[in-house]
């Protein structure tokens, strides 16, 4: 198969493979503007868009293979100035003055670098934007609309007070917030609009409607702006790089042409203008602010960075709203490790902490409608639950496909349709692995759950064909279409993945501790009981009661990189520790004083010096109460220092931009605007900081620190130059 034919032309797609068009390499612009690749380090001009005399009063041919300084005014200092940043791999504003027939004229637009030392400016009259009387205004209803966000406790509230801010500052029709669901279809879960238009909120849109290669630049480019979806492309002259012989990539430019099937999509749903906002949530979409008007439209730049500033601002929100089920997990996980050792104290079995109350230990936690545990061969069910052999087929197919230790669907009977005789009580499966290899699981279902779901336009009838290709559309309708659903569960939730995986962790604890029991006080040599805890994915080593070691699993020499390490007894442990004095402590406590032990300790790596690992240490008593042996369980803290230092560095950018915001010389009415937009945008990244971080399961909040981090240096650079340019609109006036 020809490479046009998977990867289509730009243009040349069709709804059969528009997922895989190039829309990255349009070759063309919207022609509100001109564009200009710079080769470095001369800056001299090797392509530029067809219509530069319009906007430049220099025909494109007048241009190319001439230095840009040939342009007049500051441009070519600017981008001299700009182009010694190390941040033009994101495209920058830029603001400068070129000679039109001898008069010195403003010009706006930004500046970006591709990775071969090629620089594309792109530039418009900054009196091409649409004048708002409210311009000035700006700074203080972008801190109200930040201050508003913070403030919202949920995601409902949330996309509520995104739209209505949102459609306030920009004066679009139709504002909506547009949520991706797992299987990449989305839904309007807020929406702001003109009384007279019909209403989008609680319409599903198909995943096929935005192509994989639209999110991805949706991901590169936060902010996307069309004025006029009827507008003429403006080519792009030579086509291809004399630098390089390829197609300009313009990923990251603003005026880049939009796909012709994209544009045909609009008409049918009678827009003309949109600005469309990405919200991002750990590298991924989350979702969209999608902005709709019903007339040409177009967008000053302040106005598109307060756009993506609001959208950096919303996507820290949902980042600290989502990653606080963390806590939620957490609180009743510490509830339930109580219930198991006064289970296994008072019973000799930990199981009654789950199954003696089923509806409030087990079901009502996670919203389940029946649970199974699967566990040395036993099975015990509560609430609803399929048949026996049922069961044992689900437990069957959840150990062969060796997949990871938390394993959730809403759609069993879509991810296997040989189980499908368990739809009806078990359409809905979160599963959690308890020991690797023994089809030991604890699992939770849900029913079925029959819904409505409202389409926008019927998304199984896509193709309406006419005389010309172009003619093919999406679809023609988007009235309302109503599909009823089946073979689906309710979604598990964020906060319900977090509690099935700490109580996996708890459960797992409790088991390698009574299986070391069974092992110590059985027989020393009872080999499946050993072998199963050499097999457990934590790191763990077993002692006796003289401390003579039996196990060093495997999870532990490969935790510290060492394989040939011999231990013989608990004494040898600080020969392993960076801090010996320390280990010696854990070792005192647990074998003299026969006490639990909880802390960190360093451990000699293999590889990378000192390894940082918290330790749970236990006596394991005997019947009689003696000490039979001991369990030691590590856990690899280098994800959590790596999360604490993302922490420490986030809190430093958040005071280093209070600090050192380039102000320039804003006035100072200006200047207090500034305060209170850049102390809104920080309060909502701390806010943010404190409820990703209230939680002691730091692995998983390094990448959201990390991001946020990013997020909120971005916030502040934004933050500034939405200021700046206020502040030279106000001195220079309209020209």
């Amino acid at each position: 198969m020809s490479s046009s034919v998977q990867h289509p032309p730009f243009g040349a797609a069709d709804l059969t493979n528009c997922e895989r068009e190039l829309i990255h390499l349009a070759g063309s612009i919207q022609p509100y503007g001109v564009l200009l690749v710079l080769r470095e380090p001369d800056l001299t001009v090797v392509q530029a868009s067809a219509n530069t005399e319009q906007i430049l009063c220099l025909a494109h041919r007048e241009i190319l293979g001439q230095p840009v300084v040939r342009l007049g005014g500051d441009l070519a200092e600017q981008v001299a100035r700009l182009a010694k940043s190390n941040l033009l791999m994101q495209a920058t504003p830029l603001r400068c003055s070129v000679l039109r027939n001898g008069r010195e004229v403003l010009l706006e637009g930004a500046l970006h670098r591709l990775a071969h030392g090629i620089l594309i400016i792109e530039l418009h009259s900054d009196t091409e934007a649409e004048e708002s009387d409210g311009a000035a205004n700006l700074p203080h209803m972008l801190a109200e609309a930040v201050r508003r966000i913070t403030a919202a406790a949920n995601l409902p509230q949330l996309g509520n007070e995104v739209v209505q801010c949102v459609r306030a500052l920009t004066k679009y029709d139709r504002v909506m917030v547009y949520q991706f669901d797992v299987d990449g279809h989305g839904e309007v879960v807020a929406e702001a609009r003109e009384e007279h238009l019909e209403p989008f909120l609680g319409q599903h849109y198909p995943a096929t409607d935005i192509p994989q290669r639209a999110r991805e630049l949706y991901l590169r480019n936060r902010v996307r702006v069309l004025t006029d979806v009827d507008y003429a492309p403006v080519a792009i002259v030579p086509r291809y790089s004399p630098q390089t012989g390829d197609e300009l990539d313009m990923s990251l430019c603003n005026l880049r042409s939009m796909s012709p099937l994209h544009l045909q999509y609009l008409r049918n749903m009678g827009v003309t203008a949109t600005l469309v906002a990405s919200l991002v949530r750990e590298g991924r979409l989350w979702g969209l602010i999608a902005c709709h008007h019903y007339s040409a439209k177009s967008v000053a730049s302040e106005m598109r960075a307060a756009c993506e500033l609001l959208s950096e601002v919303v996507s820290t929100r949902i980042s600290a709203l989502e990653n606080h089920a963390q806590v939620e997990a957490e609180l009743f996980v510490r509830e339930l490790e109580h219930r198991l050792v006064r289970a296994a104290t008072e019973t000799g079995d930990w199981r009654d902490a789950l199954f003696d109350s089923p509806s409030e230990q087990l079901l009502r936690p996670l919203d389940a409608s029946g649970a199974v545990l699967f566990y040395q061969g036993e099975i015990l069910t509560a609430g609803e639950t399929p048949s026996r052999p049922e069961l044992r087929a689900l437990a069957a197919w959840l150990e062969d496909d060796n997949r990871e230790p938390l394993f959730h669907t809403s759609a069993l009977p879509r991810v296997n349709t040989e189980l499908q005789s368990l739809a009806g009580l078990a359409t809905g499966v979160l599963a959690i692995e308890l020991s690797r290899g023994d089809g030991e699981y604890l699992v939770w279902f849900r029913k079925e759950q029959i819904r409505t779901v409202t389409w926008a336009g019927n998304p199984g009838k896509p193709l309406h064909v006419g005389n010309d290709p172009m003619d093919l559309s999406p679809r023609r309708s988007f009235a309302a279409w109503s599909e009823l659903v089946r073979d689906t569960a309710k979604p598990w939730t964020q906060t319900e993945l977090a509690i099935a995986g700490a109580v996996r962790i708890s459960l797992v604890d409790m088991i390698l501790q009574m299986r070391a029991l069974r092992a110590l006080i059985a027989d020393k040599q009872a080999t499946s009981t050993l072998t199963v805890i050499e097999a457990a994915g934590e790191p763990m080593i077993l002692a006796d009661g003289e401390g003579k070691i039996l196990i060093v699993n495997g999870a532990f020499h490969r935790l510290v990189e060492r394989p040939l390490l011999r231990l013989q007894n608990v004494a040898d442990l600080p020969t392993l520790s960076a801090d010996q004095t320390r280990m010696r402590e854990i070792l005192q406590r647990i074998n003299v004083d026969r006490q639990p032990w909880r802390g960190e300790v360093r451990l000699t790596h293999g590889t990378s010096g000192d390894l940082p690992v918290a330790v749970r240490a236990d006596p394991v008593p005997g019947l009689r109460g003696d000490v039979v042996g001991y369990i030691l369980i590590f856990t690899d803290l280098r994800l959590q220092r790596e999360a604490r230092a993302a922490r420490l560095r986030l809190e430093r950018a958040i005071a280093e931009s209070h600090i050192g915001a380039p102000l320039g010389g804003v006035a100072a009415m200006l200047t207090q605007d500034f305060d209170k937009l850049l102390s809104a945008v920080l309060a909502n990244a701390s806010a943010a900081v404190l409820q990703i971080t209230d939680t002691t399961a730091e692995a998983s909040t390094g990448q959201l620190l990390r991001e946020l981090e990013g997020a909120t240096r971005r916030a502040a650079e934004l933050t500034a130059q939405i200021l700046g340019s206020v502040s030279r609109n106000q001195k220079t006036g309209p020209h």
